[in-house]
């Protein structure tokens, strides 16, 4: 678990939060528009997300040590490559590998570890190691603006890359271990009689699925648009907060405190969302999250006051914290542990296309309409589809043919 919250604390140089307080850097530097610089993190970011399931798969074939110290020194390397841009092709180039190996695979890591050991108590393992996130994201962004104000932008992702090479992968050579199984151990410690090996097997992991048996299941397809709805609408939402607040006369500093009070409220919320996924079928707690994604975006759209925006960041703080547990706890629930990176990585691949492509419409809105209150309105309709597809994504039931 330790090792698991420190994998998804590193994540961060690759995470919107971190990179995004290195934009104005290069915009000043090089001259280049925003909407170029816009344009590349999002090509990046997509075309790494479409690489997640085979990512996915090294972690199953070559294990989360192997794979985790491996990603650990090729994202400093791309930490590093970040600090020598001076191109847009070389722009592209490190969006791309610090959202593939960052965002995407030590997330993926720090998300598939821990259910191999914990399948009971996986909910409040994943609340555990979700407080790494929340630490990155509450932490990342000032300590990123003090160090591009003391040092530079460059110095800035090269003291990142140094980390990653010194402390990350290190600590995950020296302390990972692939799964209980492989050091005479069960998850959660259960002890090695007929009566908990039964117990294990017939309730925790409703057997062990392939990636190919999962896509054809009903389940699976519902759960991955529920996944992408809060992927794509809050990128989207968080991406241009400044100006949907500008609108109605709050200032930046404002929509500063509320991207704060996301993060900060993640922390006690993480802890109590991964007691309640251990005890409330998933799929409802899913679909609880989702109505309130839809509450946060009514508040939003008639968000005038201070009080209104912080509500708002509150209510999305709360959804993010659940969401985490959530999509944690609910993939090894369905399909099992045996290949579960495989599968996580066809569903991060599909939450990353989301995040990259969240932003376009609500550019596009404004653009056209001059305001964000059409799309908000008309994006609504998704969590409300959502909410639906949740209830009747049903845990799948594996036919096994036995031998006679």
């Amino acid at each position: 678990m330790g090792v698991s919250a420190l994998t998804l604390f590193f994540s961060g140089p690759g995470q919107t939060y971190s990179v995004s307080t290195f934009i104005d850097s290069y915009i000043e530097e090089f001259g280049w528009s925003r909407s170029i610089v816009s344009g590349m993190y999002s090509t990046g970011t997509l075309t790494a997300g479409l690489l997640m399931g085979f990512i996915g798969s090294l972690f199953d074939r070559k294990g989360h040590r192997l794979m985790t110290t491996v990603i650990a020194l090729l994202f400093g390397l791309a930490c590093l490559g970040m600090s020598m841009v001076s191109s847009v092709p070389l722009l592209f180039a490190g969006f791309f590998a610090v959202r593939l190996l960052g965002q995407g695979s030590m997330g993926l890591s720090s998300n598939t570890l821990p259910p191999q050991w914990f399948v009971r108590n996986k909910g409040r393992a994943l609340s555990m190691v979700s407080l790494g996130g929340a630490i990155s994201s509450a932490l990342l962004p000032p300590l990123n603006m003090w160090l591009i104000q003391e040092f530079g932008w460059r110095t800035g992702w090269r003291i990142w890359a140094a980390l990653l090479w010194m402390v990350m992968a290190p600590i995950a050579y020296l302390l990972i271990r692939n799964k209980p199984e492989d050091v005479g151990l069960w998850p959660d410690n259960m002890k090695l009689n007929l009566h908990d090996f039964g117990s294990l097997t017939d309730t925790a992991d409703n057997g062990d699925w392939t990636v190919k048996e999962a896509l054809r299941t009903r389940s699976f397809w519902l759960l991955l648009f529920c996944m992408m709805i809060p992927a794509a609408i809050i990128t989207g939402m968080v991406f241009h907060q400044v100006s949907i607040m500008d609108q109605v006369g709050l200032t930046p500093k404002v929509a500063a405190l509320v991207l704060s009070t996301m993060a900060i409220v993640r922390l006690p919320v993480a802890l109590v969302a991964g007691q309640v996924a251990d005890r409330v079928p998933v799929r409802y707690l899913l679909a609880a999250s989702l109505g309130m994604l839809l509450l946060s975006m009514i508040v939003l759209l008639y968000a005038d006051s201070v009080m209104m925006a912080m509500i708002y960041g509150l209510l999305v703080g709360i959804m993010m914290a659940f969401q985490v547990i959530i999509s944690g706890v609910i993939w090894p629930d369905y399909y099992g542990r045996r290949n579960l990176s495989s599968i996580r990585g066809v569903t991060m691949m599909a939450g990353i296309i989301g995040s990259a492509l969240g932003p376009l419409p609500y550019g596009f809105a404004y653009d056209i309409f001059g305001s964000y209150s059409q799309v908000l309105i008309v994006s609504m309709i998704f969590p409300l589809i959502g909410i639906a597809a949740a209830i009747l994504a049903k845990p799948p039931v594996k036919m096994v043919l036995e031998e006679t």
